[in-house]
């Protein structure tokens, strides 16, 4: 009942059928994000594209000028310097063959993975465990690279990878409900512009269909669309 009411009460004065502005929308969300925890502020991009199509595939990194909030565990494959570089760098984890053997195993305590290209014949072997989780690095996105220093930085700091799913949809954290108004708008603008920047060309007819945003706990609500043309 508790949980019934809580939801009931942070309706109210919402009008799911309207189109918010980014500001709006990021106001609302933020005073109804009243969990026991520090929600994470979502949102969820439907685009017109079919995944099933290689040319319409949509995937990217975007670095988050506010951060995400989140503390991210990295881990790196490299050897010699590079392995050192990483381990100043700040990654939590870095390893070659003995990485692999863990890695292989299914025990995952890390969120991002990155890779030099030396390693990509050895993490290339970890497809259906990195796979399946989003982590099987790419140079695409920045995450095979001989520069760990800022790929682990970047990872760190707020660089969010996104990949469009099955039905189109591309979703991300852009922040957390303690962060400003003005910080959260700042993120979802970055990120929504770099969906927008990965738009493939296979991609027929109206690519960003619809926007919106929620907190972990809390209701939904549509962004105007009119914010990409005016980005």
């Amino acid at each position: 009942m508790a949980k019934a009411k809580r939801i009931e009460k942070n309706m109210t004065g919402l009008d799911r059928s309207k189109f918010y502005s980014v500001e709006e929308a990021v106001n609302l969300i933020k005073a109804r994000a009243n969990a026991k925890f520090d929600e994470t502020i979502e949102v969820a991009m439907n685009l017109g594209v079919d995944p099933r199509h290689a040319d319409q595939m949509v995937r990217g990194v975007c670095n988050l000028p506010n951060g995400s909030g989140r503390k991210v565990r990295v881990a790196v494959f490299a050897k010699g310097a590079k392995a050192e570089e990483a381990k100043k760098a700040g990654a939590d984890i870095v390893g070659a063959e003995d990485l692999f053997e863990i890695v292989n195993k299914g025990t995952l305590d890390f969120d991002r993975c990155i890779a030099t290209p030396d390693m990509m014949g050895l993490v290339g072997r970890l497809g259906k465990v990195l796979g399946p989780r989003n982590m099987m690095p790419n140079p695409k996105v920045g995450t095979v690279t001989m520069d760990v220093t800022a790929a682990v930085k970047a990872a760190k700091g707020g660089a969010v990878e996104f990949r469009v799913e099955k039905a189109g949809i591309v979703q991300a954290g852009v922040g957390k409900a303690s962060f400003s108004v003005d910080q959260i708008a700042g993120n979802l603008r970055a990120f929504m512009d770099a969906v927008n920047k990965a738009k493939p060309a296979g991609a027929k007819g109206t690519y960003i269909k619809k926007i919106s945003i929620s907190s972990s706990m809390g209701p939904g609500l549509k962004i105007d669309l009119a914010v990409m043309s005016a980005s």
